[in-house]
């Protein structure tokens, strides 16, 4: 993906007027742009309480004194940023589909490979978060953690991101268990935990979801498939290999095997979405074949990471 270009000017213009959600802030020392319902001395007038003993003399409104012969003090909604951690799968099956296929500009019917699709969907989440003054780190994985960008603040830090997720290239297998074991223990800064990926793992996706939020992270993942991965176009006679693991395995594909498989992977996709309900996960599925504008600009607002 070296070299490709992951979001358009117009489409950036877009996204500055949006801001992502969390459901926990976490507390830091610096304030980012955006106000939580904590009431603190921060710079914007909220509402007006009694004087307590103990107040601030510096925030008893005189004014209202002179009026009402009473002490009131200033509250002000306290801004802070929040830790916003992109996840992004760069196993093989992310790949998929293998053909070369340029990134389509956003707002076009193009289908990308599932990585570039990731890496724009993480480009356009890190910077509303850029420049909104969050922190943002992102990190790619397969069985491990590999490179990581971050943690980086303001919109100065744009071209940086953006180098690092048009740099990725999809190799190895995955291991989400190991990844976030090794990602939530070291990480100290807990936030907003955005996994991209189209989960195609042999096992321990479940137990690696669960690790995050067992580590205090709000998670939100966003799963993407290619239509193709929903509704594979083969018939006839076929060997099939695992892109992953390169495992093999000797197939006949007709009517009553693709009905088959929808049934599975209705069962599957079900299951996977009464889990993550369950257990306090975000979770929306995506396909590569929706605009990247439409997944932004509607989805996402629709399943409550953006505002």
């Amino acid at each position: 993906m070296r070299g490709q270009r992951l979001l358009d000017p117009e489409f950036l213009r877009k996204l500055e007027n949006l801001s992502l959600r969390s459901r926990r802030i976490v507390r830091s020392g610096m304030r980012g742009e955006r106000r939580s319902s904590t009431l603190g001395r921060g710079v914007e007038f909220a509402d007006y309480r009694g004087y307590q003993a103990g107040d601030d003399y510096r925030y008893i409104d005189w004014n209202i004194y002179s009026r009402l012969d009473r002490l009131f003090v200033k509250l002000f909604s306290e801004e802070e940023d929040i830790n916003v951690h992109l996840l992004i799968d760069r196993s093989r099956s992310m790949a998929f589909p293998p053909t070369p296929f340029p990134p389509a500009p956003p707002g076009t019917n193009g289908h990308p490979a599932k990585l570039l699709y990731a890496a724009q969907a993480a480009a356009a989440i890190g910077y509303i978060g850029l420049v909104h003054m969050d922190r943002v780190s992102a990190a790619a994985f397969d069985r491990e953690v590999g490179a990581v960008f971050g943690p980086g603040r303001g919109r100065g830090q744009t071209f940086q991101l953006f180098r690092f997720l048009g740099g990725l290239t999809p190799g190895g297998t995955s291991d989400l268990v190991a990844v976030m074991r090794e990602y939530v223990v070291q990480t100290k800064r807990r936030g907003l935990l955005v996994l991209l990926s189209d989960l195609l793992m042999p096992d321990g996706m479940e137990e690696g979801l669960k690790l995050a939020r067992a580590h205090h992270f709000d998670l939100f993942v966003i799963h993407i498939v290619s239509d193709e991965d929903l509704a594979p176009p083969l018939a006839g006679d076929l060997r099939l290999i695992d892109s992953e693991t390169g495992a093999a395995v000797e197939v006949t594909v007709d009517g009553a095997a693709l009905r088959a498989f929808a049934r599975a992977r209705g069962r599957y996709l079900a299951g996977l979405e009464q889990f993550c309900l369950r257990h306090g996960i975000e979770y929306l599925r995506t396909t590569t074949s929706i605009p990247l504008t439409d997944l932004i600009l509607r989805y996402l607002r629709v399943g409550g990471l953006i505002a």
